[in-house]
């Protein structure tokens, strides 16, 4: 999974990033709040990591423009702060869990899989439908048995569309589940692009049996193609 931490001391971003690459996930480190809050429109994360104390924007300040655009993902917050007054407070800011620094390994990377198992956050067993399956170790698709590369942001919209075969899946539902972030959060036309790139790169065009269409006022739907 994709995580943003947040943490201004070098050592301790280069330690948690190692327990965390150790783990499994990708990290971006962002040394300062302003960083991070600049590439959250991209919604390339799945989960947060947050220091407490950082020059410019506290980190419970980042938390807060998080949850006021409307990010829903997953905060820890990661703090030397470890009095009960500052744990409700960003509990009540709309954290999600609160680790006092120094951490044990094992107990973080716990939380952080519990975090994700809440959120939905970790990834499904592989979705196969016809000619297509996913290959979530290599982020890939297989069409009939041949690997088909993708951006991280194309097998995650692969993915939740081979899921949901057959359903009309709406714009604010692909923002919410696939970029996790608001309705209001990023222009409808970027899911379009990423949409006609798909439908290129895998060949959702009916020659492999199925078809992405775009419904009108609606969103993206799945299906086969009838035989003529």
């Amino acid at each position: 999974m994709r995580i943003a931490l947040l943490e201004d001391d070098a050592d301790q971003a280069a330690l948690v990033t190692l327990w965390l690459t150790d783990a499994g996930h990708e990290v971006t480190h962002f040394a300062t709040g302003e960083t991070l809050l600049a590439e959250v429109r991209q919604g390339r994360f799945d989960l947060f990591v947050l220091d407490w104390l950082l020059p410019g924007v506290a980190g419970i300040e980042v938390l807060r423009q998080l949850r006021a655009h409307g990010v829903t993902l997953p905060v820890l917050f990661l703090t030397q702060f470890d009095t009960e007054e500052k744990v409700i407070e960003a509990l009540e800011a709309g954290a999600d869990d609160y680790v006092a620094k120094p951490a044990l390994r094992g107990a973080f990377i716990a939380r952080i899989k519990a975090l994700l198992r809440r959120s939905g956050g970790e990834a499904p067993a592989e979705v196969e439908f016809g000619e297509y399956k996913t290959d979530t170790g290599n982020r890939a698709v297989l069409v009939s048995g041949t690997p088909v590369a993708l951006t991280e942001r194309e097998f995650e919209l692969a993915k939740y569309l081979l899921a949901r075969f057959g359903k009309v899946v709406t714009r604010a539902e692909l923002l919410k589940n696939v970029w996790r972030i608001a309705a209001e959060g990023l222009e409808t036309r970027t899911i379009d692009t990423h949409m006609s790139k798909l439908r290129k790169k895998l060949g959702l065009d009916g020659g492999h049996g199925i078809k992405l269409t775009s419904i009108y006022n609606h969103g993206y739907r799945l299906e086969t193609v009838e035989p003529v």
